[in-house]
């Protein structure tokens, strides 16, 4: 901050489509935020490697330069804001940045979810502060509510819808009954798949968000590969309509489960019940519901991506580093909730000892004996069948069987599809899908 001046100036390193929006809300609300904070937040430079992205911004003369380094350097600015994502340069530019004692704030999670330690100790011993409020759920304060509103609260379990790419193509499957190749096209004509989707269909984006929300919700440190994942490229029409006649939809949710000693994180296409406010989430839309031992179940809904409601959290984090600034209370709230010295080593559960409830769909020879030889393979390794349904819908011969199972250990259902695979009345590879439900018992 200018010595009487109230005035922050921050280093925007990125100017694409967040990048672009955080400017817009500096320059359209500036005298709002003075009003807010007491000082203004100045955009004193803009670093992109691209001249073009600049033009529209109408930046003041002097501002934008291509030499990123040269803001993270700049004695004068105290503050960066990192929106050039991946985990090369981005990584280089902050830490330079918290070595010469800035704060810095960043959307970038795949960033923190692989080298947040290293990030967080650099901000530790260069005394600058670490925000990163956009790098989950967009515009929802999840990491706010997480470390601040649930301070009293033993936090038990968080579930969310994390990946608007994912969120919408579910939903269009749902709606019209379209194929996941239909839907994905159709999602990259909209803007709201890239153009190579890999990193948001496969559940990794959902990975690197859910590796974060753990590590506050519960005071452990997690590495994201420790975290069962698998995405949504195998999920048919069929099984939509399926999951509609039990009274469920199916939902790419991030699972997080407060065991005591151990912590659940498992990604996954999951069916829950129709009646479930998760289940209402639709589009491009994100939501995140939380269980507090105190606070109850308290769902956050809003847009998860997209310029102005990521720009809307990156200045909300500024707004907070301002305030920070003004009162010399620099570190108040510990960047992952706890004292760093409380923060643990919970151990995730190994993907294998998941226990949980599912759907299984085969697709079987139309003769008998078939379904005693599923229940047989299941009944071997101790998986309780709820119920059976076979679906009247033969394709290239074959019928489909869908089972819900009672609770049952993943390893086991796991072991117990690749025996049911191997059967001379089984063509193609089943589908599994997990479901919760909690308005049912085991």
């Amino acid at each position: 901050m200018k010595s009487g001046k109230k005035e922050i100036s921050v280093g925007l390193l990125g100017c694409g489509t967040v990048g672009s929006g955080v400017v817009k809300i500096l320059a359209g609300r500036g005298e709002l935020i003075r009003a807010r904070v007491g000082a203004a937040i100045r955009l004193a430079k803009v670093a992109d490697l691209r001249p073009e992205a600049a033009a529209a911004l109408d930046l003041a003369e002097g501002v934008f330069t291509t030499d990123a380094f040269s803001v993270a350097r700049d004695p004068a600015i105290p503050v960066v804001v990192e929106l050039i994502g991946g985990e090369g340069a981005a990584r280089k530019l902050i830490l330079e940045a918290l070595a010469l004692g800035k704060s810095v704030v960043t959307a970038n999670k795949a960033l923190i979810a692989s080298h947040g330690d290293e990030l967080f100790k650099a901000a530790a011993e260069g005394g600058g502060e670490l925000f990163f409020e956009p790098a989950v759920g967009g515009a929802m304060p999840v990491i706010k509510t997480l470390r601040e509103s649930m301070a009293g609260n033993r936090v038990e379990s968080v579930f969310g819808i994390l990946n608007g790419t994912c969120n919408y193509i579910l939903t269009r499957m749902t709606r019209e009954g379209i194929s996941y190749a239909t839907a994905l096209a159709e999602a990259k004509d909209r803007g709201y798949a890239e153009a190579d989707p890999t990193l948001d269909v496969s559940g990794m984006d959902t990975v690197h968000k859910l590796a974060i929300v753990i590590a506050i919700a519960f005071g452990t440190r997690v590495s994201y590969g420790d975290i069962f994942v698998e995405g949504i490229e195998r999920i048919t029409p069929l099984d939509i309509a399926i999951a509609r006649e039990f009274g469920y939809r199916i939902k790419l949710l991030a699972i997080a489960k407060n065991l005591g000693d151990r912590v659940e994180g498992r990604v996954h296409p999951t069916m829950i019940p129709k009646s479930d406010l998760m289940a209402a989430v639709n589009g491009a839309m994100n939501a995140v519901k939380i269980v507090g031992d105190a606070a109850g179940e308290m769902v956050l809904y809003g847009p998860g991506a997209g310029m102005m409601p990521t720009a809307s959290a990156v200045v909300s984090d500024l707004v907070d580093i301002a305030r920070n600034s003004l009162s010399g209370a620099k570190k108040r709230v510990p960047v992952f909730a706890f004292q760093p010295r409380n923060i643990g080593s919970i151990p995730i559960l190994p993907a294998g000892e998941v226990e949980t409830r599912y759907y299984m769909r085969f697709a079987a020879a139309d003769r008998p004996g078939v379904l005693s030889k599923i229940s047989g393979a299941l009944g071997h390794h101790g998986i309780s069948i709820q119920s059976v349904h076979q679906k009247g819908r033969k394709s290239d011969g074959a019928v489909p069987i869908v089972l819900l199972t009672h609770t049952a250990g993943e390893s086991k259902v796991r072991a117990a599809l690749a025996e049911i695979a191997d059967l001379d009345v089984i063509s193609g590879a089943p589908v599994l899908i997990r479901i919760e439900d909690p308005n049912e018992s085991a």
